[in-house]
């Protein structure tokens, strides 16, 4: 794991417009949000949405960029231009609709490319169901398949990531969980396809965020880690460790076992409640660097290993809390 290397949501540093922007009429753009992030001490990276962010060259955007001090780790696809989206991307029942999705992920993976990245998240939230007798469900899956594949065979130097998520906007989601987007990828067979784990999408998906990592990396291969928290009924976008901290600390744990290589991408909402999204995301980092700590302790720690070894989850959770918390006296 590349632990020096974070990367941000950038529409989170549209938070609080006025004390940044007193004069603002309308949003801010994408360059003025990202000269706001480059404030954060430790950020590094940001990843931008497409179309979303993309208002001029991405050659010329990652330039501007670079001059404050900021990267660009990848681009997610968005798919909001077209109102037809709402009933699919990929699935859409439309072929024109269908070939309009592709097509826009394909110049989202060129865009990336010609700005000097190449990871490609893709989010595919609109493709779904919300009623029983809604589709079928055969057909559904085939189109989610030969759309991936086509836009994975673009450019097989760019790495496409599939972000799972059990609902939202749809009521259930064709990726909703990580052993089904593992079966998509084992079924599509190319090389460059993997999975962003979303913290907070993992825990309303009921599974075990470092169980999800490690059947990643047996299956595909990770390629994005987007830390955030939350209650396990939504997508909360809380700050890291405010809710489920020794779950966290697990992850990072496992993925670092594991061999990650990427950035740490923090996927949280300040701007649901307006807070500072500057100070925010410095708390998350500083988080994140206490927790790798954590795990450098804990793997210094041969009790550790012996305990997982004999599935004694009292003797574990006594190393960890010693290992947060410090010594009992």
């Amino acid at each position: 794991m590349t632990a020096n290397r974070f990367a941000t949501r950038l529409n989170s540093f549209a938070s609080r417009p006025q004390a940044e922007w007193p004069e603002l009429v309308g949003k801010p753009s994408m360059l003025q949000m990202a000269a706001r992030a480059a404030k954060v001490a430790g950020l590094t990276d940001l990843d931008l949405n497409f179309p979303d962010h993309v208002d001029e060259k991405p050659v010329e955007m990652a330039r501007k960029l670079g001059d404050i001090g900021l990267s660009i780790n990848g681009f997610a696809m968005r798919y909001y231009s077209n109102p037809a989206f709402k009933l699919g991307a990929f699935t859409n029942p439309d072929p024109a609709v269908r070939r309009e999705a592709i097509d826009l992920t394909k110049a989202g993976i060129d865009a990336a490319r010609e700005a000097g990245a190449n990871l490609m998240t893709l989010w595919l939230g609109q493709d779904g169901f919300d009623y029983a007798f809604q589709a079928d469900y055969a057909t559904l899956w085939q189109h989610e398949i030969d759309g991936i594949r086509e836009v994975a065979a673009h450019d097989p130097d760019c790495l496409i990531s599939l972000e799972y998520k059990p609902n939202e906007p749809r009521s259930y989601s064709l990726m909703p969980d990580a052993a089904t987007t593992l079966l998509a990828i084992r079924e599509i067979g190319l090389p460059n396809l993997g999975v962003t784990l979303d913290f907070a999408h993992v825990l309303y998906a009921e599974e075990q965020p470092a169980f999800a990592a490690a059947l990643v990396a047996r299956h595909s291969k990770l390629l994005g880690v987007h830390l955030n928290d939350g209650y396990a009924k939504r997508d909360d976008g809380l700050m890291v460790g405010a809710v489920h901290t020794l779950q966290t600390i697990e992850l990072l744990r496992q993925i670092r076992r594991d061999g990650y290589a990427g950035t740490i991408y923090f996927d949280t909402f300040p701007d649901m409640t307006g807070l500072d999204p500057v100070h925010e995301c410095e708390v998350n980092i500083a988080t994140v660097k206490r927790m790798l700590r954590v795990v450098d302790r804990l793997e210094g720690d041969n009790r550790l290993s012996t305990a997982i070894d004999r599935q004694d989850a009292v003797a574990s959770q006594a190393i960890i809390q010693e290992a947060m918390l410090g010594p009992e006296n």
